[in-house]
């Protein structure tokens, strides 16, 4: 319903954005880590609800997923999905034990609670910009983690949104540390997903009638 309004102009805004909040981002994860880590948001886009699954990598890839709600001026549901084996590399480097591991199924208090302090710093630094960006009141809950198929930990999320639009906002995000032996990034995608009010307030601040 709405996409036919966005272009890529809004895009790279959007994108903008994403790229302010993922410095701020970036400074709060080396303060934590007591290492120089780098973000950025290499692309936006608006995306099919099957297209969303399959840039995770299918509904039923098993990954980290952190899910929280937005209210205020915006309200939505928004995700951040990672890679299992990736989420596995931040959180024991984080915490210096490589025996976390979430691929056991049994997720550990300590691995839970990295998990949710990276969805705290990275959600709360985009939805930060974004609400500097358009002047919106937004607020972030407290976010819950799952490790589960993709399908399941997203499809909650799709109901209210879904009988509006087929789209989903796609964040592209990847966290690079400066030390690294591998040079490979922790890429992750977050998935805005704004109920049906809320798409319209968002772009509207962004001047799309």
């Amino acid at each position: 319903m709405y996409k036919k309004n966005i272009t890529s102009i809004h895009l790279d805004v959007l994108k903008e954005i994403g790229n302010i909040g993922a410095a701020h981002a970036a400074t709060a994860l080396s303060t934590l880590l007591n290492k120089k880590i780098e973000m950025t948001v290499p692309k936006v886009e608006m995306v099919s609800f099957d297209d969303m699954m399959d840039l995770a990598g299918g509904p039923e890839n098993v990954v980290a997923g952190i899910f929280l709600r937005i209210d205020g001026d915006v309200t939505g549901n928004m995700f951040f999905v990672l890679p299992v084996e990736q989420a596995n590399r931040f959180i024991q480097s984080l915490v210096q034990d490589s025996s976390l591991d979430f691929q056991t199924g049994e997720v550990s208090e300590l691995a839970a609670s990295a998990m949710q302090e990276l969805g705290n710093i990275l959600s709360g630094s985009y939805l930060s910009a974004l609400s500097d960006f358009t002047s919106l009141k937004i607020y972030p809950s407290v976010p819950a983690l799952s490790v589960d198929m993709v399908g399941a930990i997203v499809s909650f999320g799709l109901v209210e949104v879904s009988h509006v639009s087929d789209y989903v906002i796609v964040i592209d995000t990847a966290i690079n540390e400066d030390n690294t032996t591998t040079g490979e990034s922790v890429k992750g995608h977050f998935f805005l997903l704004p109920d049906p009010d809320s798409f319209e307030a968002i772009f509207r601040s962004l001047g799309v009638q």
